[in-house]
């Protein structure tokens, strides 16, 4: 369908809310509409739309049938049906067809034909998954019920970040989920053997309390520990995102300190970690560099007015506004209750309760009785001085006044001589 065409438009605006090309599944006359999952691959499309040409389930009448249908690499849901139950079959129907995209559905009249498990005597919902207890069953044949229960158990306890694409689904769903984050990287050559068993218990502890466990190969996610401002030659490292956004890190972690360290962070006794930029050694240049670990200290309790610039390297505009910041900070050399600093914004936590930072470079006053100014206009050094002079507490010195104050009245006058 060409979504250009005008007597196309309403189609487009219900079927493409993620962009085109988009590829749609429809069912049941349009009832069921699915987002295409595959490939985008010729041979990719056909092999889908074969697989899901047919039967949401299909019927396992032998061990055989049970050997061919079960991928043991792959979560595969089974509807045990012993008795017959005409509302519960057609539940499970309903679910299969509505779930069909994103698992295998088989069903069976005797659980004995399935590779794990026990028989039963009223219907069951069984679940087959290539991890922790290896399959669940589930009896409540309500729709909603069953959803929830294939959700919850399609999802290992742990994440493993490693460079097996089958785990990358579950490492995603772990970023998402709601909750705190808890990671623990290793080495895997070295350090997994000593580790995974008590992790694992660890994370098996925790089910169902808002928390969620990843096991990373330190070189794996060396991109997301640089990230966090940590790196591989701190593994074996705990770190906790919490559900506020504050971190939390423990490097050089023992197998048998996990279990009281996140004991300690979930009864709040941790010191929360900064990625922070190593504190300069020497700071005296006239724009002073502040990083997170002294950003309290340098900002909000210097005692001073304070304009902070938010920069990024590489930016284009922060390059270009670099020496007009220089200029500002000699201009106000000689007050002693103005400081001019920067930050760089990726390379430091940056507050985000205080600092609204959407792009670089940001600037903001902060006052000596602790209030936030962000700067809106032009970055010329004229209406950054002025910016600072009305945000400021501090009474500006009777020499600036004659001299750099006078800046921007000299950049009023000039414009009303352009306009005369």
């Amino acid at each position: 369908m060409d979504t250009t065409v005008p007597e196309n438009a309403e189609l487009a605006r219900n079927y493409t809310h993620n962009g085109v090309p988009s590829i749609k599944i429809f069912r049941n006359g349009g009832k069921t509409v699915h987002d295409y999952k595959g490939t985008r691959e010729t041979d990719g499309i056909i092999s889908y739309l074969k697989k899901h040409a047919g039967p949401a389930s299909l019927e396992i009448k032998s061990k055989e049938d049970a050997a061919s249908l079960i991928d043991e690499k792959k979560i595969v849901v089974v509807g045990i049906f012993p008795e017959l139950c005409l509302e519960k079959i057609m539940n499970f129907t309903v679910l299969a067809e509505d779930l069909r995209v994103d698992y295998d559905f088989v069903h069976t009249l005797d659980a004995k034909f399935l590779p794990r498990g026990g028989p039963v005597d009223k219907p069951t919902i069984r679940l087959f998954k290539p991890f922790d207890e290896l399959y669940a069953d589930f009896e409540d044949f309500q729709v909603e019920a069953m959803q929830n229960f294939i959700e919850e158990t399609s999802v290992p306890i742990m994440a493993i970040l490693d460079d097996k694409p089958e785990n990358q689904a579950f490492v995603n769903h772990f970023l998402h989920s709601p909750g705190d984050k808890v990671f623990l990287f290793l080495n895997f050559t070295t350090d997994l053997d000593h580790f995974k068993s008590k992790y694992y218990d660890l994370a098996a502890s925790y089910k169902g309390k808002e928390a969620n466990f990843l096991l990373g190969d330190a070189e794996t996610g060396k991109r997301a520990l640089e990230y966090f401002g940590l790196n591989t030659d701190q593994v074996p490292l705990i770190f906790v995102l919490a559900m506020d956004g504050t971190k939390y890190v423990q490097r050089h972690v023992q197998p048998d300190s996990l279990a009281a360290w996140l004991k300690d962070f979930k009864d709040g006794k941790l010191k929360p970690y900064l990625k922070s930029q190593p504190i300069p050694e020497v700071n005296n240049e006239p724009v002073k560099v502040v990083v997170a670990e002294t950003l309290e200290d340098m900002v909000f309790n210097s005692g001073k007015d304070v304009l902070l610039e938010f920069y990024r390297l590489g930016c284009k505009y922060c390059e270009e506004f670099a020496p007009v910041l220089d200029e500002i900070a000699l201009s106000f050399e000689n007050d002693a209750d103005v400081l001019i600093a920067k930050i760089d914004g990726t390379e430091n936590d940056i507050p985000r309760e205080r600092f609204e930072v959407q792009g670089f470079p940001t600037l903001y006053m902060i006052s000596t009785a602790g209030s936030l100014s962000r700067f809106e206009g032009n970055r010329t050094k004229e209406a950054v001085i002025e910016f600072i002079q009305t945000n400021r507490d501090t009474p500006a010195p009777s020499d600036f006044a004659k001299s750099d104050l006078t800046v921007s009245e000299h950049a009023q006058t000039d414009s009303m001589k352009d306009e005369l």
